[in-house]
């Protein structure tokens, strides 16, 4: 939706914050927002998705209340409703501010949506700032010379001081594709925690994840919380779209939401085209094929990576960037299937290790989830100290809800915000998360991978899609990036981002 970017305390230069705010421009290319006093700078780069009207605004005012805040709020129509409140605008920044009024930091519990939200007190100079349950929306925050810095993107936060390069996130990457626990790439930045808010008094957790063992939910519950969490997610005053690859996810996503447009990107000699075009066959949607060639892969990820100051995660980021660059041509969001593989373990392979070994075994889950073919224990016992304790599965399992979704999550908010596109994740409502926490292994899996998916939706879907089987997003890694002696394609794909930071 936004890029947000906040000083409070100590000496504020707003021609400092205003140029950090514009490194964010592309975030909310609609309009520029901005308050500042001698206690506080709060910046707004808005896309405009609900009441187009200049009245929803950011900053949003109400008394002495100042709020900017980053995402959607879903089920906003049914908060005014509930808890009778008495709106000006049709947009959920409004219902956002007036639910804080009313009820504090439990409002946090009422919210269906991603965000990443400040709120201020312009007389008693309190803040409150927050971050969605599973973190689909990023917020920065860095303690530079007595000022609390909030951002939407790091390179924001790099405009305001000096930050030396967090070595052990360096070594995280490298094994992960990704930093984990709230680290960056710099020392002093950190991710605000998902699932947590943070003001005077201290950083707080609101939300976590129940994994203890339960039975599997009705396939008619099942199936109309996943309707109800794509329909909440088609709520748009600009055009929507969706990504189409011809897989299960995109798939029930595109079918339930019936778009006009849908995307699907790829190389000429590595693509998912023809099942696009089979997926999008039965529609009434006009299905666009992005196609990349690797000289615009390089070249691109190298961009992307001097733009946002940070390493890329998998490569298809490219990919979902150069395809939302053609979607912002049609859409302003877009919807996409991610989540998906979290919810009804389509990680098989590591799944099933984790049923089968009972106990973790540090060991084997380097070998079946690791990226970096290298060995660092002390990586993964960090990335994995988080994770409650019980047998292999349970462990696993909320890490990849946990910590690995926050990856993917990472990957599609920089690449589609990057084209002033928002992306909605329906598999991440957190209602289906806590519904699938603690089911059983066999009626999660079957015998196959997602079955209750096929199962509830394969009457509607093409036999082909229902039947496919599970590919990543390709990309030809291997002809990009020669191995080395010791080194996969993996390996040198991640050397190659970090490198485009470390080596300036």
């Amino acid at each position: 939706m936004c890029g947000i970017f906040a000083v409070i305390g100590g000496d504020i230069n707003p021609t400092k914050c205003q140029k950090a705010l514009s490194t964010m421009a592309h975030r909310g290319p609609d309009y520029t927002g901005e308050y500042f006093d001698n206690h506080v700078y709060l910046g707004h780069q808005r896309l405009s998705i609900l009441d187009l009207n200049p009245r929803s605004h950011q900053p949003f005012t109400e008394g002495e209340w100042k709020m900017i805040f980053n995402g959607e709020i879903y089920n906003y129509t049914e908060l005014i409703e509930e808890h009778k409140l008495s709106v000006e605008t049709t947009s959920d920044t409004e219902v956002l501010l007036k639910m804080y009024l009313k009820y504090g930091s439990k409002c946090l519990e009422y919210l269906n949506g991603m965000f990443a939200i400040v709120i201020y007190n312009t007389r008693t100079k309190e803040y409150f700032i927050a971050r969605d349950r599973l973190g689909i929306k990023p917020i920065y925050i860095a303690e530079i010379d007595n000022s609390l810095v909030i951002s939407s993107e790091i390179a924001a936060v790099l405009e305001m001081g000096s930050f030396s390069i967090n070595e052990f996130a360096v070594r995280q990457y490298r094994k992960l594709r990704m930093t984990v626990n709230g680290d960056t790439l710099y020392e002093g930045i950190k991710f605000l925690t998902p699932a947590h808010y943070k003001t005077q008094k201290g950083t707080f957790r609101y939300w976590d994840l129940d994994v203890s063992e339960k039975q599997e939910p009705k396939d008619e519950d099942l199936k109309a919380l996943i309707e109800n969490a794509v329909a909440l997610r088609e709520r748009s005053d600009v055009p929507q779209g969706t990504y189409l690859s011809g897989g299960l996810d995109s798939t029930i996503v595109t079918y339930l939401s019936k778009p006009a447009h849908t995307w699907t990107v790829g190389f000429e000699e590595l693509n998912e085209f023809e099942w696009g075009q089979m997926a999008s066959a039965g529609l009434d949607s006009e299905q666009h094929e992005i196609l990349v060639d690797k000289e615009a892969f390089l070249d691109t990820a190298k961009w992307m990576v001097d733009k946002r100051k940070e390493p890329l995660s998998v490569p298809n980021e490219v990919l979902i960037y150069l395809m939302t660059k053609e979607v912002k041509k049609k859409n302003t969001v877009v919807l996409s299937g991610e989540g998906a593989d979290e919810l009804f373990w389509g990680y098989d392979r590591i799944f099933r290790w984790a049923n089968s070994a009972k106990d973790f075994n540090l060991k084997e889950f380097d070998q079946y989830y690791c990226y970096g073919s290298h060995e660092d224990n002390e990586v993964l016992d960090y990335a994995i100290s988080s994770t409650p304790e019980g047998n292999a599965l349970k462990r696993v399992g909320y890490y990849f809800q946990i910590t690995h979704l926050q990856g993917l999550l990472r990957r599609l908010d920089n690449s589609t915000m990057l084209c002033s596109v928002e992306g909605r994740v329906p598999f991440v409502d957190h209602r289906l998360v806590e519904m699938m926490a603690g089911t059983p292994f066999e009626w999660r899996m079957g015998n196959s991978f997602k079955e209750p998916l096929k199962r509830i939706f394969g009457p509607i879907l093409p036999k082909e899609i229902v039947n496919r089987k599970k590919i990543g997003f390709p990309v030809p890694l291997k002809s990009i990036f020669t191995e080395q002696q010791n080194k996969t394609a993996m390996d040198n794909w991640l050397d190659y981002n970090l490198n485009l930071i470390l080596d300036k």
